[in-house]
């Protein structure tokens, strides 16, 4: 595949390495001085990388595949060119982000604009803000009074970092986000442009239309990532939480006093009104806006672009506008094509 130009070229991975990270069995014997050293599709790759199929749709490809090696399922092994390596994986997709991320672990979080450690000149940190060791600090970024900052956390460009803020350990803060009024934990990453630990939007319903108090915090627990444009208001008289190992998209709202509970994901433009609940483990597909003091329950799924206007219960998948469990959710979609579909029997005519 093409130059890779903006990450370090790594130094690659023999197929020995490969079989024990991810635990895939090689159908032969792999050439003794093929080594690994980047990853492409299976239409794409050269003779040094590695690729995958796990289904149909690039199956085809495998017949004129360049690739070093290749991770499938056994049932496609047959297939397979003379000379490629196979290497039989019943979840090759997850065998292989496993080398990507083995190959290219810079890639996984914001890195510094001048490759070092430091607090770099052009940066302004206040004489009461405490910096743990290894803190890298890139010019143009603020870090106010009495604010903490773990060991090895990065703090790039232009970011802002508030008043009394404390950022935990090995964190990522991307460039040009602004954090007030927060409690960060370890390993988290946080995307350029995101805006955590403003004021929520709250105004008395009356004539007045008088600003509500915010007065919360926004707490984010460990290995949590946020995505790039994200806003997480802080709470009115309770704490907005983003619970660990949560993974929230690009470009979210998430509303003051929400509870997000642990390993939860809300994927691109999602919605959060007010005092929402996310239990452990519920996945937001994209778009979906949800309604003030809803809880979706844990383990539950709501379809992209779904409006959501009632309670989930835990373990069920809602879908539509208004959203309603999938079952009915599909049988309504089902009934208003037949309605709409030309020569139906049945259908009243204009």
């Amino acid at each position: 595949m093409g130059n890779r130009r903006f990450f370090d070229r790594p130094q690659g991975l023999t197929v020995d390495e490969i079989v024990a990270l991810t635990g895939a069995e090689v159908s032969q014997a792999a050439p003794a001085s093929l080594v690994i050293k980047g990853v492409a599709p299976v239409d794409l790759a050269g003779p040094s990388d590695l690729a995958f199929v796990d289904g149909n749709k690039f199956a085809d490809a495998l017949a004129t595949t360049r690739a070093g090696a290749c991770l499938m399922p056994k049932r496609f092994a047959e297939r397979a060119p003379k000379g490629l390596t196979v290497l039989i994986s019943e979840q090759p997709y997850r065998a292989f982000v496993a080398v990507h991320r083995k190959l290219y672990p810079e890639s996984l979080r914001p890195a510094s604009l001048f490759e070092a450690d430091g607090v770099f000149e052009g940066a302004t940190v206040h004489p009461t803000a405490r910096l743990e060791s290894d803190v890298t600090i890139d010019p143009g970024a603020v870090i106010g009074p009495r604010a903490e900052i773990g060991a090895g956390t990065l703090i790039a460009a232009t970011a802002v970092i508030g008043p009394d803020v404390t950022i935990g350990r090995d964190c990522r803060i991307g460039a040009g986000s602004s954090i007030t009024h927060t409690l960060i934990g370890d390993r988290v990453v946080i995307h350029p442009g995101c805006r955590i630990g403003q004021d929520g939007f709250g105004y008395t319903e009356d004539a007045a239309q008088q600003k509500i108090p915010q007065t919360g915090r926004v707490i984010i627990q460990n290995n949590v990532e946020i995505g790039a444009g994200t806003a997480i208001d802080r709470g009115g008289i309770r704490d907005t939480v983003i619970g660990e190992s949560t993974k929230i998209d690009n470009l979210c709202q998430i509303g003051h006093n929400c509870q997000i509970g642990r390993h939860c994901i809300i994927v691109a433009q999602c919605g959060l009104s007010g005092s929402v609940t996310l239990e452990d483990f519920a996945v937001l597909g994209g778009s979906v806006g949800l309604a003030p003091h809803v809880v979706i329950g844990r383990g539950a799924r709501v379809a992209a672009r779904s409006g959501l206007m009632h309670n989930v219960p835990a373990g069920e998948t809602w879908g539509g506008y208004p959203a309603k469990p999938r079952t009915q959710w599909m049988r309504q979609e089902l009934t208003l094509a037949r309605l709409a579909a030309p020569g139906e029997k049945g259908r009243t005519k204009p």
